[in-house]
């Protein structure tokens, strides 16, 4: 699985959706379009509505409810994870990142733009609050 580079301040759902699913971002956005959910809306960062309506759309199944992260070594294979969790005027918001258990390594795709390798094994510095399992 490769990272899909955000191009929207907002667009991480949208990029972390794109990866899980094998497509482009253009394509990622185009479906998420069609479905009423745009990069502009800051709502992204603080519904999981949006993500898991465009994983359905993209033949992807996310489960029902989210899960508290307990260690990286407990996630599940693929997952969506919410870091960076803050409170904004009582608002919660975060950044979504997709975390990959593939051939006995262990990874998380960061769409970030500025990253210098959207590949991150840095896992001290990552501060998951929770997950959304991911399969299909």
């Amino acid at each position: 699985m490769n990272p899909v580079i955000q191009e929207e301040v907002s667009g991480c759902g949208i990029a972390a959706c794109a990866a899980l699913a094998r497509v482009s971002y253009a394509e990622a956005r185009r479906i998420a379009n069609k479905h009423g959910i745009y990069a502009e809306d800051r709502a992204l960062w603080s519904d999981t509505a949006y993500v898991r309506t465009l994983l359905s759309a993209l033949g992807l199944s996310a489960g029902k409810s989210e899960l508290p992260f307990k260690s990286w070594d407990t996630l599940p294979d693929r997952a969506l994870l919410a870091i960076k969790w803050h409170l904004e005027g009582g608002k919660p918001f975060w950044h979504w990142v997709v975390f990959v258990r593939q051939d006995d390594r262990s990874f998380v795709l960061d769409s970030r733009k500025a990253l210098k390798s959207n590949i991150r094994r840095d896992f001290g510095r990552m501060k998951p609050r929770w997950y959304i399992d991911v399969s299909g």
